[in-house]
């Protein structure tokens, strides 16, 4: 029997949130994700999975909006993926939140929780990142109202973001409300001038073009860092662009380039090179200071970012005399902001680039009961690790969306430090986690945590116990 294709389901009532941003209804037994819409909205949905019990679909058309709709801010909101949640109020996507971090810890985490504490929503919902990445293309995603049947559809240039499922097209971003200024400057300010002067950009199919990526870092402190990635060497070129970019935009005080001649947009394998500025930029956390390189990672809300380590550092109740393990600590943030109440401080990271950073971060503020260790945890913490820096009174993991390695978790298990902070971006992935944890650990805290507004993305903050063992 041959498959049903283009299927519409008429007139349907959006009934309540699912996860990763999509709404639901359930049609004689059988569960509707929808993209698109939100609870309240009555839609015509395009079907583009279909299943026995469940099928995935977007609205195409709006017979009557949810009244808790708001009017969407940004001018690319329903093109751009970046803020799919424009038009809900923001109390009602924290709602939204905490209620997946609820269903996620009880339907995958099957562990006995307490109370979840209310979630710590942003106190800015706009301008809130510090670091946004734009890509470069000649190939601009036109909008529906720009395509004409009988007319050929022209290939334009454009930098901005990739459209979500279509990897070759770009949507050439006039605003975006990610960033405090100047990050519309500065991209407007190049495209013009790489329009004017004729510069290519770059073709992801053919693998040409010289223009490739544009990142931008804006501290609290005011500092601003600018990476231009080219397909190849200009140096005549990029100073004119340089020169005239730094002119324009004054308060750029790192500006760097990167050759990128690779298929792909990735630089971790890559040197930045620094045509003006330090080649780097200080950012703060309470009186804390990092130093953040061109290829470093930050938590990407700075003042989010902040609220979460406080959340941290209470859940780690330290005193003082603990050795506290941070595990994939990165550049050595969570550790670093902790430090003052712990003992000591062991940092333990896959990345050999990022435990360079964590050591000068320590440096940096002058914390000498710091030590970082490159290298995979379930390997550096072994017997002779244990002996020679102290077996961990707490630990901290915040691991990247995929959660920890099973063995990981088995090593945590034998590490049976009393307290486990579990610091995640997926609460899905930390459910699993907590599920193989509680054959020796506890839940005692929960504490969801909203790092991105208007998004679907969720952070979540979770406190362990060992759990007493009585001997008959």
């Amino acid at each position: 029997m041959r498959k049903k294709k283009n299927i519409m389901l008429s007139n349907v009532t959006v009934q309540d949130y699912a996860a990763e941003g999509k709404s639901l209804s359930k049609l004689d037994g059988k569960v509707i994700f929808i993209e698109g819409a939100v609870p309240g909205d009555v839609v015509d949905v395009q079907l583009t999975k279909s299943k026995k019990d469940w099928g995935e679909g977007r609205a195409v058309k709006f017979h009557e909006f949810s009244k808790d709709r708001v009017a969407p801010f940004c001018e690319h909101f329903g093109v751009c993926g970046g803020c799919k949640w424009q038009m809900l109020p923001y109390e009602k996507q924290l709602q939204f939140k905490q209620n997946e971090v609820a269903q996620n810890l009880r339907r995958i985490g099957k562990v006995t929780l307490p109370e979840i504490m209310p979630i710590a929503g942003c106190d800015d919902t706009r301008y809130y990142r510090n670091k946004l990445e734009f890509t470069f293309s000649n190939r601009r995603y036109l909008l529906p109202n720009e395509i004409k049947k009988d007319e050929a559809i022209p290939q334009e240039n454009a930098v901005g973001f990739h459209v979500p499922r279509i990897f070759d097209k770009v949507i050439d971003i006039n605003t975006c409300h990610l960033m405090e200024e100047p990050q519309n400057a500065i991209r407007n300010t190049v495209r013009a001038f790489a329009l004017q002067n004729g510069y290519t950009f770059y073709d992801i199919k053919n693998h040409e073009g010289w223009l490739r990526n544009l990142i931008v870092r804006v501290c609290t402190t005011g500092e601003v860092m600018v990476n231009v990635c080219f397909g190849h060497e200009d140096e005549k070129q990029w100073k004119k662009l340089f020169d005239h970019l730094l002119a324009t935009v004054p308060s750029i005080t790192t500006l760097l380039y990167t050759i990128n001649p690779k298929w792909n947009d990735s630089i971790y394998d890559l040197s930045p090179q620094t045509y003006f500025g330090k080649g780097f930029i200080l950012e703060t956390l309470e009186d804390f200071q990092f130093k953040i390189s061109p290829k470093s990672f930050f938590q990407t809300n700075t003042k989010q970012g902040e609220k979460l380590y406080q959340i941290t550092r209470d859940f780690a109740e330290l005193t003082g005399n603990e050795v506290v393990y941070d595990l994939y600590c990165g550049t050595g943030s969570i550790g670093i902001f902790v430090s003052k109440k712990a003992k000591k401080i062991i940092g333990v990271e896959v990345i050999a680039d990022a435990i360079e950073d964590a050591k000068e971060n320590a440096k940096l503020n002058n914390i000498e009961h710091a030590s970082f260790f490159a290298g995979d945890v379930i390997d550096v913490c072994d017997d002779n690790f244990f002996s020679q820096h102290g077996k961990p009174d707490v630990i901290i993991t915040d691991p990247p969306r995929a959660g920890m390695h099973e063995k990981l978790v088995r090593k945590i298990l034998d590490m049976e430090a009393p307290t486990v902070v579990y610091v995640s971006c997926n609460p899905a992935t930390q459910a699993r986690d907590l599920n193989l944890l509680d054959e020796k650990y506890e839940v005692t805290k929960i504490q969801p945590v909203d790092m991105f507004p208007h998004t679907h993305h969720i952070e979540n903050v979770v406190q362990l116990k060992l759990r007493r063992v009585i001997n008959n």
